[in-house]
């Protein structure tokens, strides 16, 4: 989520020690690796799709048996109000880091990542953009994902933090507001001050099909962050024509399995044209590579895997309230899925890889020239784009 500053301070405070005390309660094996590799990362699971073993995204969302355990960490959900996607306790271990990146896919451009520091150090480090900050324990944190951000851990002990994220909602919205208005009274939330019970999660977070609406939000929100290159330009009044004849698709069809095969038929080209147009080699004024962009935010979240978990999340809830067509009637929808992402497979499965190897070959790695690292990404995304190409051509005669 974007911020008109790195970092926001909200005016409410938590008591650290009883969030550790649960921490500590919970077993070992609780504890499981972060999902990219990276060394001295590893997280507890609060709140995943239907609340089972996962570090998914989409679907919905439901509390793990280990958030059950967490008594004050569940009233303190309840206090900030929002809408739950998943959660974590997220550990660093000491001499360990969170690598430079930025947050660009689908999951990011609507949910706020809410930081609480549990058990911390002088020695722990946050970065975003050009500003670098310690959260003290007890502290309530959101930052500025789309800028490039870290995390080091310079101390001599393991850092947690309790990590909620959410697309909003309730008091939570209050407290942004009041956070941006300037230095606050800071509320202190005792523990069993309040219930923590009637948590609101995530039902529906991804797009059976993406509506032309929400894609037109999208690009807009790409235009505001794309610069004046001409090519790019050129680009995104492309994927403006895509948009169009998806809304004449959609008109047609709505999320309906029937539209399925034309619907592919229309990104197939608009990716075709896109590449012909040499996408490939631009990039946004903050250095993420445009067709990462592009995919992120629109083509690869354009249609949800027939018979995955969105697609049956739509069927319940289409069956529960009556409607054929429940995405008729909302025009933003969000979820993470780079996973699905032909691009971002390359380049998780070399993060996994790299942070395999020794401490310093990984810190080696991670300062590496980010010029090196676009032209790999440049080469595999125009190879994989590709094959992902010749892949739908072969469904959609299928189809036909």
């Amino acid at each position: 989520m974007r911020l008109k500053r790195p970092f926001l301070k909200l005016p409410i405070r938590f008591d650290a020690e009883a969030i550790a005390a649960e921490v500590r309660a919970l077993p070992p094996s609780a504890w499981t690796p972060h999902p990219t590799g990276f060394v001295g990362n590893e997280a507890v699971r609060l709140v995943t799709p239907i609340g089972e073993d996962s570090d998914a995204i989409d679907g919905p969302m439901g509390p793990t048996t280990h958030l059950q355990h967490c008594d004050y960490v569940r009233q303190i959900m309840a206090e900030i109000g929002g809408v739950w996607g998943r959660s974590r306790f997220m550990g660093l271990a000491a001499g360990s880091e969170v690598p430079p990146h930025i947050d660009i896919h689908y999951y990011w451009r609507t949910h706020w990542r809410i930081h609480i520091p549990v058990i911390t150090n002088p020695g722990v480090e946050f970065t975003c953009g050009d500003e670098t900050v310690h959260m003290k324990a007890g502290e309530c944190w959101v930052f500025d994902s789309f800028l490039k951000h870290d995390v080091q851990n310079r101390g001599d002990a393991q850092r947690i933090h309790l990590v909620l994220d959410t697309v909003g909602g309730g008091p939570f919205a209050d407290l942004l507001e009041a956070a941006a208005s300037g230095p606050q009274t800071e509320r202190f939330l005792r523990p069993g001050e309040r219930s923590g019970d009637g948590l609101v999660f995530e039902r529906l977070n991804s797009p059976k099909v993406m509506s032309p609406w929400e894609m037109r939000c999208h690009l807009a929100f790409t235009r505001e962050q794309a610069g004046s290159d001409p090519r790019t330009i050129r680009i995104l009044d492309r994927v403006e024509k895509f948009i169009d004849a998806w809304a004449a698709v959609w008109a047609r069809f709505g999320s309906d399995d029937a539209g399925r095969g034309e619907y592919e038929r229309v990104l197939e080209q608009a990716r075709r044209d896109i590449l012909a147009l040499g996408i490939s080699e631009l990039e946004m004024p903050n250095e993420v590579p445009l067709p990462r962009m592009l995919d992120q935010l629109i083509f690869v979240m354009a249609l949800a895997e027939p018979g995955g978990r969105v697609a049956k999340a739509e069927a319940e809830l289409g069956s529960r309230s009556g409607r054929r067509n429940p995405l008729r009637h909302r025009t933003a929808l969000w979820t993470w899925a780079l996973a699905s992402s032909f691009q971002d497979r390359h380049i998780r499965s070399n993060a996994c890889s790299r942070h395999r190897r020794t401490h310093t070959e990984r810190a080696s790695i991670v300062r590496s020239s980010w010029s090196a690292r676009r032209a790999r990404a440049r080469h595999c995304f125009t190879k994989r784009w590709s094959r992902h190409l010749a892949c739908i051509r072969s469904a959609t005669k299928a189809i036909v």
